[in-house]
């Protein structure tokens, strides 16, 4: 499988995550998104950075879901629940977050 952006044929695997993560744009993500029936907003804007920082600053860190929301609570100033971060991301935050913000897939099993 593959996307076309600006132009570009960027490869995905075969359950359309990037090969290769450093081909990673905003358009990319939007594109990603789209197929994914999300549109981004900015708070998705702040789960897909987050979740971007966090693997390539701190060795390929993969954040669960409670650690997703404790993120989001201290940048948003509210306090967010499970609830919210599935309306956002309705296939696992944690999962289709990482898919969206070009990251490879999950090793992890589960929410927690």
């Amino acid at each position: 499988m593959a996307i076309e952006c600006d132009g570009k044929t960027i490869e995905t695997t075969e359950n359309g995550y990037l090969v290769d993560y450093m081909d990673w744009s905003e358009a990319v993500a939007e594109i990603i998104a789209k197929g994914e029936g999300i549109e981004m907003t900015d708070k998705h804007w702040d789960v897909v950075k987050y979740l971007r920082d966090e693997h390539m600053n701190n060795g390929g860190n993969e954040p669960n879901e409670r650690q997703i929301l404790k993120a989001m609570n201290k940048l948003w100033g509210t306090k967010v629940s499970s609830k919210e971060m599935y309306e956002l991301f309705p296939l696992m935050p944690s999962k289709q977050g990482r898919k969206i913000a070009g990251l490879p897939q999950s090793t992890r099993k589960g929410g927690y």
